[in-house]
């Protein structure tokens, strides 16, 4: 049995045994794509009717972890717009990307030409609040990387990690791409700007695996130069925002 055929007749027997009322099913994540192993876990969208209730849940079927996304039909529009909001669209792209499994009424169908029309649309751009708050707080975490000693060890990898973390956040946003976390923070960082988001990664790397914050740090200012620049006297944040 090939890469994805395992998974995929794993998750029609999962829907079928708890979820038989479902009304549409797309398999997402490493397994729709063929790149599954062993030990990945299963993303399913399922689609549900409307007198049953939407949950996030992670199970384990046939020896394998299960991360079910549930949505009734009325209600996966306004998630649509949740997930947009989130500047993520996890469960977009699984409905943009994802292998069909179930669409006996053509829900599914429907549901991935809004979701692909979502993402065709982007993440909704930062406001004047945002940009400030994010360019002052990226200034403050390159700033204290560049002072760590290199002996401070734990402190220059939290801080390389929540350099880069913001960093992603604000060049995706300047893109209006899309942005990820865990793993999908590198993919979606390279895919929308592959020159600033591997030298971004890669001063990341240098902190990891040489102590260096040099190369980090640049990346992170030449970024921040690209938005306005360093935010560091004159920032205001009113309480509440």
């Amino acid at each position: 049995m090939d890469d994805q055929a395992a998974p995929t007749a794993q998750a029609l027997r999962l829907i079928a045994s708890r979820y038989p009322q479902a009304l549409g099913a797309v398999l997402g994540g490493s397994a729709a794509q063929g790149r599954a192993t062993p030990t990945s876990d299963l993303d399913v969208a399922i689609l549900l009717p409307d007198s049953d209730t939407g949950s996030r849940e992670v199970i384990r079927h046939d020896g394998r972890l299960a991360e079910l996304f549930l949505h009734t039909l009325a209600e996966l529009p306004g998630f649509f717009e949740w997930d947009r909001a989130r500047r993520r669209g996890t469960v977009l792209f699984i409905y943009d990307q994802g292998l069909p499994l179930l669409d006996p009424h053509g829900h599914v169908a429907r549901a991935r030409a809004h979701a692909r029309a979502v993402l065709a649309s982007g993440p909704p751009p930062l406001t004047p609040t945002e940009w400030e708050r994010g360019r002052y707080v990226l200034t403050c975490f390159m700033d204290d990387l560049s002072d760590t000693q290199p002996s401070d060890r734990y402190e220059q990898l939290s801080l390389a990690d929540f350099t880069l973390r913001e960093a992603a956040h604000l060049l995706t946003a300047h893109h209006r791409a899309w942005t990820g976390i865990g793993k999908w923070l590198p993919r979606r960082l390279l895919s929308a700007d592959p020159v600033r988001g591997r030298a971004l990664l890669d001063g990341h790397r240098a902190v990891a695996e040489h102590g260096d914050p040099a190369t980090l740090a640049a990346a992170a200012e030449e970024l921040l130069h690209l938005l306005g620049g360093p935010l560091r006297e004159g920032y205001t944040q009113r309480w509440g925002e």
